[in-house]
């Protein structure tokens, strides 16, 4: 195990811990039922979960259907049918290529700033945020502070996440403090019903983009930024996953893999195992694909956030920077795994400064690109 990959395995837990160990103790069985609960690990039945089985987009314990209840009102994407779909092609137009395009300028002034010099320790966490919320802020067309907006979509999803991920001991008012936490989330949108666009954008972007910073550090992979940054991205995206567990529920009886889902039945889709984050080289064609879900359930930020790691890899890439010190995101603090801190500076000799590009690297694995 690589140092890259032992670090990235201590944000579970230390985040995540009782997750974590849930997810590897049952990662062996391709589906595993625990009552009405069904785990989701291999990437053929993952696959046909989200490309064959009907799922409730509201159910109790999704996320969906917890945040819906939250904010009381309807949210993007609780749509059935017809406008499901219509919402669906609007927010692609939104988070697809021609999305990313238009909010680069932006992107590469607000890492510009951050990290133009890495002369002395930079944290990589203060400039993500700042770029996920002026992110929020350019879709959902707020005009508040891209900080404090992604503050409020961090608190708003640790908050709701707490209410349906399992726990040792009850947590009495987690419901009434989820409840707030969206409550101060929406009084900065203009729409109410862009809170779960919000969220979405703000904490995947956290999750992944200062663990992959950090794995590439470790791992030395700056010749491959610099040679071809998007399929870098896609392959820490699929190492990272930062979403490791999608909680669905099955809207009608279904057979997966040989196994039987009944219909009301709660479905954790380990996205985490269905990416093959453990492994190196994937054996599975749809892997780098799965953490953003496959067919009709993917998600349509997969590109805008593949976009946003690429440009900070060749942000970063001239500098080489190596990592000083990382801390993982308290449960309490982050709905995903993530880095509360992720300090880097310059590589030695570098001062922190762009140099000329490097001869190719040898010897370091292929990094697929994503598939269409």
């Amino acid at each position: 195990m690589t140092r890259a990959r032992r670090s990235d395995r201590t944000v579970y837990l230390r985040s995540h811990p009782l997750l974590f160990v849930l997810l590897a103790a049952t990662r062996r069985r391709p589906l595993l039922r625990l009552g009405r609960t069904v785990l989701v690990h291999h990437p053929d039945a993952y696959r046909e979960v989200l490309t064959r089985v009907p799922l409730d987009r509201t159910a109790a314990h999704t996320t969906g259907g917890t945040a819906a209840r939250l904010t009381g009102g309807s949210l993007l994407f609780d749509q059935e049918g017809a406008g499901h779909r219509a919402a669906r092609r609007e927010v692609a137009q939104l988070l697809g290529p021609a999305g990313a395009a238009a909010l680069r300028p932006l992107w590469q002034r607000i890492l510009d700033r951050h990290l133009g010099d890495l002369s002395a320790p930079v944290d990589l966490v203060p400039a993500v945020r700042e770029l996920a919320g002026a992110t929020a802020a350019a879709l959902t067309g707020s005009d508040a502070d891209p900080v404090r907006l992604a503050l409020a979509a961090e608190r708003a999803a640790a908050a709701t996440a707490r209410t349906h991920l399992p726990a040792l001991l009850p947590r009495p008012g987690r419901a009434r403090r989820a409840r707030r936490a969206a409550e101060r989330l929406q009084a900065l949108l203009p729409d109410p019903r862009d809170a779960m666009l919000a969220v979405a954008a703000v904490n995947t972007t956290l999750a992944a983009l200062p663990r992959a910073a950090a794995w590439c550090a470790r791992d030395r992979l700056w010749d491959r930024a610099r040679q071809d940054a998007p399929a870098l991205a896609a392959e820490l995206l699929r190492r990272t996953a930062a979403s490791p567990v999608l909680p669905r529920a099955a809207a009608a009886d279904a057979t997966v893999l040989g196994h039987r889902v009944r219909r009301g039945d709660r479905l954790l889709l380990v996205a985490r195992h269905a990416a093959q984050s453990q492994h190196d080289t994937p054996t599975h064609s749809h892997a780098t694909r799965a953490p953003f879900g496959l067919g009709p359930h993917s998600c349509p930020g997969a590109a805008l956030a593949r976009a946003q790691l690429a440009l900070l890899l060749t942000t970063l890439a001239p500098h080489r920077p190596r990592t000083l010190r990382t801390a993982p995101a308290p449960a309490a603090a982050s709905a995903l795994p993530a880095y509360r801190t992720c300090v880097v500076v310059g590589g030695p000799g570098r001062g922190g400064q762009p140099t000329a590009p490097a001869p190719p690297a040898g010897g370091l694995p292929p990094c697929p690109s994503p598939s269409p």
